[in-house]
């Protein structure tokens, strides 16, 4: 999978899962702040990123995970599609 379809896949899922408008999901955007997450929700995006894209998201990584870059960067890395 090409990134760019990667980054456009994950921030379609989370549009829809966490309802918010596609412009508040950018690279540099907090994820937490952005999506309006809170711990549980949080464990939900990672639920929802882990069976999407076939990665496991190590508890100790997810902390490290603020921005979507970053995120889009684990995921691409990760990813055995």
């Amino acid at each position: 999978m090409e990134k760019t379809e990667l980054i456009e896949k994950v921030n379609q899922i989370l549009v829809d899962e966490f309802e918010v408008e596609p412009e508040v999901i950018t690279p540099d955007a907090n994820i937490k702040q952005a999506l309006q997450l809170d711990s549980l929700s949080i464990v939900d995006m990672v639920a929802l990123i882990e069976g999407e894209f076939k990665v496991k998201i190590k508890a100790s990584e997810v902390s490290k995970l603020t921005t979507f870059q970053l995120l889009y960067d684990y995921i691409y890395e990760h990813y055995e599609g």
